[in-house]
């Protein structure tokens, strides 16, 4: 333990020796009857606590803590947490000074506890003028693996996989949407654990192993977004996958409506995938047993429940609260790689995922410099009158092509929040007023900036990707560097 600690709140110094430290710390253990153990950067406390039988708590569990004063510990936290239920084990990551590193892992008995804690405790004010953070931590056992070859099946990506790494559950392949007999070039692979994951990746990642012949991509996956069974209990939206890109809405109402007709209120489809739906939930769950593995176009469908976003918790937690309860409830994939390979990947190879097929990169923007002579003659003119190769940055571009919609500006909506480390992440929403009250009211991207340029060029590229698929190519440099921070 640290010989000593310095509170510099409010300016006062006030020093607590390493001796303190240790009896505080010992007092609570035999308040608790909770051990204590220090290994690999962290300490951990219970784990399981005193008394507990059986498995440790299930995924969904844990909540992580942020922007914790670094010379506060267990006996000053633990308390606290207490408050929200019974803490099956508090980890608090430590420097070798001594000090914390400014965040821990709590994990409850229960989702619930759990829930409470990110309820009563997020922007908690710890200490004066000190304000903690507290949301949902989920342990990733996902792997994204990229450039497959296409025309692997779901059996081989499985057997290989298994071959090269340990405690490989599931593999989830998406067909192509231009040839459903060819998979979109990216997998996911689904392990025991999140340590079988790490290992895998770790195993994987230096970018030179090959499958087939092949040297290919590996990152984490986004880990699924939990939503609490009371939301879904509610949901009346299905999301349905692997429908042929030339199955029209028209086809799909009528093919869901076949079971009841006029039970569809609308269908939303984007590609191969779409949303219907239903006037109520009743309709909607009966549909989704009746229609799942159905041939709509020689094409056979996926049907699931569409996850909605839960307001009160996801958007205080990831927008500390800027956005305001009434705002549109965003519907997220009930398996969001559909949207987006790697459920948040890499860019430069998104329009390849997306179309099922390999794409021409951009053509090379010309950007040198030439001599301005004396004499020069120039001639004035609007951006508007110039060819959208002309410009390299995406707010650029999406304000030309609003301009050439006939469509006023777009507007932009910046929201923040904190990382875990402490540090400022920026996202912006754009509004197109022109086409706000379609079917897309917004565009916001999934990804965090932590400069406000690059917060904004995402911005505008995200929309352009959903606005017109022929822009979403023209610039991926730019965004190549955006998404790699």
């Amino acid at each position: 333990m640290n010989e000593e600690n310095t509170d510099g709140t409010n300016g006062c110094s006030k020093v607590r020796t390493g001796t303190q430290n240790e009896a505080a710390l010992l007092a609570l253990m035999e308040k608790t009857g909770y051990n204590m153990v220090q290994e690999n950067g962290q300490r951990k406390f219970g784990g399981p606590p005193p008394g507990w039988e059986g498995p440790p708590p299930p995924r969904g569990c844990e909540v992580f803590v942020g922007k914790i004063p670094r010379d506060m510990y267990e006996d000053e936290l633990v308390p606290v947490f207490e408050r929200a239920g019974k803490i099956y084990e508090f980890r608090l990551m430590m420097e070798f000074s001594g000090e914390n590193r400014g965040y821990a892992f709590v994990m409850y008995t229960t989702k619930e506890e759990a829930q409470l804690a990110i309820r009563i405790l997020n922007n908690y004010e710890i200490r004066p003028g000190k304000f903690i953070g507290v949301c949902v931590s989920l342990d990733n056992c996902r792997l994204f693996i990229g450039a497959i070859p296409k025309e692997k099946k779901k059996e081989e990506i499985l057997d290989e996989m298994k071959k090269v790494t340990e405690g490989v559950v599931d593999v989830i392949v998406y067909p192509s949407a231009t040839d459903k007999t060819k998979n979109r070039g990216f997998a996911f692979v689904e392990y025991e654990s999140h340590r079988a994951a790490a290992m895998a990746r770790r195993k994987l990642i230096p970018g030179t192993f090959q499958l087939w012949g092949h040297t290919i991509q590996v990152d984490w996956a986004d880990p699924e977004k939990e939503v609490d069974e009371e939301t879904m209990q509610r949901v009346k939206v299905l999301y349905v996958r692997n429908l042929m890109i030339s199955t029209t809405e028209e086809t799909i109402k009528a093919e869901f409506n076949k079971f009841k007709p006029g039970a569809v209120e609308r269908v939303k489809k984007l590609r191969d995938y779409a949303f219907v739906h239903f006037f109520n939930r009743e309709d909607a769950v009966t549909a989704m047993s009746v229609m799942n593995g159905k041939f709509i176009d020689g094409a056979i469908i996926e049907v699931t429940l569409a996850k909605p976003v839960n307001k009160e918790n996801t958007w205080r937690q990831h927008l500390n609260g800027q956005i305001s309860p009434s705002s549109e409830n965003l519907i997220v994939f009930a398996n969001k790689e559909e949207s987006h390979p790697k459920s948040l990947g890499k860019l430069p190879t998104l329009p390849a995922h997306l179309n099922g097929q390999h794409s021409p990169g951009p053509p090379e923007v010309e950007r040198c410099t030439y001599p301005f002579y004396p004499g020069t003659k120039l001639t004035p003119i609007s951006m508007y009158s110039l060819k959208s190769s002309h410009f390299n940055s995406a707010v650029m571009h999406l304000d030309y092509y609003c301009n050439k919609n006939n469509w006023t500006p777009p507007e932009y909506y910046l929201y923040s929040t904190t990382s875990q480390d402490g540090k400022v992440l920026l996202v912006y929403k754009i509004v197109i007023p022109a086409i706000a009250n379609g079917s897309q009211s917004y565009f916001m991207p999934d990804k965090l900036c932590t400069t406000l340029e690059d917060a904004k060029e995402l911005a505008a590229q995200f929309t352009l990707l959903h606005l017109d698929r022929d822009h979403s190519l023209f610039s991926l440099d730019l965004c190549r560097r955006i998404w790699r921070k």
